[in-house]
C-alpha cells in the first residue's frame, strides 16, 4: 500500500548554510488496513514523512510507492484523506461550506456528499454548529471540523498529523473511537502524535524516528520487550536516550 525505499530529504534554510537532514535513508512499508503510528521528538522527521506521502514535497533520493504508483499521480488524491497539524481555514465559512467545497474538489457526487456530511457532523458532534462561521469555533471544534473534511471523500488511506491536538478528553474519545471504526472498515491509517498512550492503544505498528533516522519499526509491545520496559512510552524514552548517548 505504502512503501518508502531508502528515502532521504534535506532542507536548506539559507544559501551557504549546511542543509538540515530531515530524513536519512528511510525504508518501511505499510500494508492495507494497517494503522501505523509515527513517533519521535520534535524534528524527528514525522511530518516530513507525511508531507512526502502527500506529494507536498519530494525526496532528494530514494523512492515512494502509494497504491503501486508514485505520490505525484493526480488520480490518487481522491483516495487519500489528510488532516494537517495546523489547517488555515477561512474564518467566515462554515464547516458545511467547507464539506461541500472539499467534496466537489474530490469529485464526490452531491447526494453522497450530503449523506456523508450528515453522518460526519453527527459523529464528530458538529451538527448543532454546522452553520456557524469557523471564527465562532473553539480549537477543539476546529480540529473536529478538519477531521470531517479529511473523511468527506471516504478515503482508502488516511494521513493524520497530530489528530488529537487541541481536543479535550471528550473530543479525544470521539476521535479515537472514530479511528477504531475506520480501522474496522479496512482503512489504512498513518498518524503521528506526541500522545504515546493514544498511539499505543490505536496502532498495529509504530515507526520510531529520531533526527531523521529509523530507530524501530514494529509493534508497541515488541519495543517495550526490547527495552525491558512495562510500556511503549517508557521504552521510547529509553531508546532515544541511548541513541543520543552514542552520538
Amino acid at each position: 500500500m505504502i512503501t518508502f525505499q531508502s528515502v532521504s530529504k534535506a532542507y536548506t534554510k539559507e544559501i551557504g548554510v549546511k542543509a538540515q537532514i530531515a530524513l536519512a535513508d528511510l525504508s518501511f512499508a505499510v500494508q492495507k488496513g494497517e494503522i501505523l503510528g509515527l513517533i519521535g521528538a520534535n524534528g524527528a522527521g514525522k511530518s516530513t514523512t507525511l508531507r512526502l506521502i502527500m506529494d507536498f514535497i519530494r525526496p532528494d533520493t530514494g523512492s515512494i510507492q502509494l497504491f503501486d504508483n508514485t505520490p505525484r499521480t493526480p488520480s490518487l488524491r481522491g483516495k487519500i484523506g489528510y488532516l494537517p497539524e495546523m489547517a488555515n481555514l477561512p474564518d467566515n465559512l462554515t464547516v458545511l461550506d467547507l464539506l461541500r467545497f472539499t467534496g466537489e474538489t474530490c469529485g464526490v457526487p452531491k447526494d453522497i456528499q450530503k449523506a456523508r456530511s450528515h453522518e460526519l457532523l453527527h459523529l464528530l458532534d458538529l451538527w448543532e454548529v454546522q452553520r456557524r462561521p469557523l471564527r465562532a469555533y473553539s480549537k477543539g471544534m476546529r480540529q473536529r471540523a478538519n477531521f470531517a473534511l479529511a473523511l468527506i471523500n471516504d478515503p482508502e488511506v488516511l494521513i493524520l498529523d497530530e489528530p488529537m491536538s487541541g481536543l479535550d478528553p471528550m473530543g479525544r474519545k470521539k476521535v479515537t473511537d472514530l479511528i477504531g471504526q475506520l480501522k474496522e472498515a479496512g482503512k489504512t491509517i498513518l498518524f503521528c502524535s506526541h500522545i504515546l498512550e493514544d498511539v499505543d492503544r490505536l496502532v498495529d505498528n509504530i515507526l520510531l524516528l529520531h533526527k531523521g533516522k529509523k530507530l524501530f519499526h514494529g509493534t508497541p509491545g515488541a519495543l517495550a520487550a526490547q527495552e525491558n520496559k512495562p510500556s511503549m512510552a517508557e521504552a521510547f524514552v529509553c531508546r532515544v536516550k541511548r541513541e543520543d548517548a552514542h552520538v
